[in-house]
């Protein structure tokens, strides 16, 4: 017989789960003193929302991730971090402990208590796929398993509460529950892959356009068959970037609306079939509504259904769609122009201040194949999407939630999953000052990622909407954290030679993390920072 937390950990265990990362607190102390038991390790973090983050930086790499956190004021932090993984569809495993089932019912004056316990619960229910309480040992693994099926099917977080007197409980295995398996309505996947064939039999310049279902539900292989197959120029979303490898001669770059690179919208804005596939209409990868996208010459595959201009196709799963178009699509003549490299001449040049888009430009130059890329929000977001990743799904941000402080944990969960990669992490010097601590974290562990602060001196999006003293933070030296966090390497650079001989020494610097503290100047923005700054200025100002 197993207790619940060796069969919640096994279960873990079997869907990919080495690491749990975590605060310590009384109520899940004993949920801990398991996972020390098992093979899994526990990771500890500097606070409880940074965890969160890390277990998404995780599951983005791995699939799955999970974090242990204690109730009320464990729990309540993370919710942030878990809301940006539901609204990013990645599958976390929020684990929380709880007073005991006997505390609640003769001792219910607990620290940490904020109301009734089912409010704890009730929260997660709005930003999770699942929700479980743990307290009947006779039904509990059945909750585990439907939570993790849940889970597995919607590509969304899950919320497994665990009061502390049922950690060691052993509970009732019931038969194999066998979840039936969403399928694909046989005659609705073939009338909607053959209207797509004929509309590509008859179209000039067809163009596909990948979104982040495609990445969330690991369907690059499929993706890049039909790529293979039909010959057709491929875009990718903001949300979706890395989807296909972005050196890729198909690849025309990131599609954003207004916001995107010339190459990239007048392609996809000219085609006379646009195929989406995995695509959220959400308002930044449509550049705050700035696409201009004829639904008439549109086919977009999301959701579990295919829509071709004003027909509906319910039941036609993602996946099957695009294996099946990559069976039986014709070559298309392609006029593509590939994606290009930022523009980069003459660096460094004595003397000359470093910009943000010479640095995005230089960067370019270094990322290898073994280089992942986490990016906070903000500018360092929106000029990122001019590096090219060499392979795909290899580029990590919270791209449509935009919540600031996710690169820098975000980074320790992706190299913790992949050890083999180098993380390259691009944040503002505002959002590093959220989250920056993990960097302590990752120190301790000996990971080696090159950290590039882009600091302007302030919140530099919200300076381009609406100036003001409320944008302002503190001066920290980031290149003298090393003396905080432990074994570091840190630079400070103002001039595209100080940069070169920075990068230089980062790259060479493996045994610990880098920090290049990146002087910017206040009005210094990339063009695509401009442009979205020119649409949010105008709402904010309408109220």
């Amino acid at each position: 017989m197993s207790t619940i937390a060796q069969y919640l950990l096994a279960r873990l265990h079997e869907l990919g789960v080495r690491h749990i990362f975590g605060v310590p607190g009384d109520y899940i102390l004993r949920f801990y003193d398991e996972i020390g038991k098992s093979n899994i390790r526990h990771i500890g973090t500097t606070r409880e929302d940074t965890a969160a983050f890390a277990a998404d930086g995780y599951a983005r790499c791995n699939g799955i991730g999970a974090l242990a956190v204690t109730y009320g004021v464990g729990a309540l932090s993370v919710v942030n971090a878990v809301a940006g993984a539901c609204a990013e569809s990645s599958p976390v495993v929020v684990i929380s402990g709880a007073p005991g089932v006997r505390e609640q019912k003769e001792d219910p004056l607990l620290h940490h208590r904020f109301g009734p316990f089912s409010f704890q619960r009730e929260i997660f229910e709005r930003i999770t796929c699942a929700a479980a309480v743990l307290d009947d040992p006779l039904i509990a693994f059945r909750r585990i398993d439907r939570a993790l099926a849940a889970m597995r099917e919607a590509c969304k977080p899950v919320y497994l509460e665990l009061p502390r007197d049922m950690v060691c409980m052993e509970g009732y295995p019931f038969p194999h529950e066998t979840q039936a398996e969403a399928t694909s309505s046989t005659e609705a996947l073939e009338e909607a892959v053959a209207e797509t064939l004929e509309l590509l039999a008859a179209a000039a310049s067809p163009v596909l356009l990948a979104g982040v279902e495609v990445h969330r539900r690991g369907l690059q292989d499929q993706l890049l068959a039909l790529i293979r197959r039909s010959h057709m120029p491929v875009a990718a979303t903001l949300t979706g970037k890395s989807v296909v490898a972005e050196r890729h001669p198909a690849y025309l770059g990131v599609y954003e609306g207004a916001m995107s690179a010339g190459n990239a919208r007048q392609q996809v804005e000219q085609s006379d079939l646009l195929l989406m596939l995995g695509v959220t209409l959400n308002d930044v990868d449509m550049g705050i509504y700035t696409a201009n996208l004829d639904p008439n010459r549109m086919v977009r595959a999301v959701g579990g259904e295919v829509m071709i201009h004003h027909h509906r196709y319910p039941r036609v799963r993602l996946g099957d769609f695009i294996a099946a178009l990559a069976k039986r699509a014709q070559p298309v003549a392609s006029r593509a122009v590939s994606s290009l490299a930022p523009q980069l001449e003459g660096f460094p040049q004595p003397g000359r201040a470093i910009s943000i888009s010479r640095l995005i430009a230089r960067l370019d130059q270094a990322l290898t194949p073994d280089t992942m890329v986490v990016c906070d929000t903000g500018d360092c977001l929106f000029a990122a999407t001019e590096l090219r990743v060499h392979e795909r799904s290899e580029f990590f941000a919270s791209a449509f939630y935009t919540t600031m402080g996710f690169a820098v944990p975000a980074a320790l969960g992706a190299q913790v999953a992949r050890p083999d990669a180098r993380a390259l992490i691009l944040v503002g010097d505002g959002a590093f000052q959220m989250t920056g601590t993990e960097l302590s974290t990752i120190a301790r562990l000996g990971l080696n990622p090159i950290v590039i602060v882009f600091n302007n001196s302030g919140y530099s999006t919200e300076r381009f909407i609406l100036e003001g003293p409320f944008n302002d933070i503190a001066p920290w030296k980031f290149s003298r954290l090393g003396e905080l966090f432990g074994p570091l390497a840190g630079y400070e650079v103002a001039t595209e030679q100080q940069f070169e001989v920075a990068l230089a020494a980062a790259l060479d610097e493996t045994s610990c993390p880098s920090v290049i503290d990146v002087k910017l100047a206040v009005s210094d923005a990339s063009p695509a920072m401009r442009r979205l700054a020119e649409h949010l200025k105008a709402r904010v100002a309408g109220g």
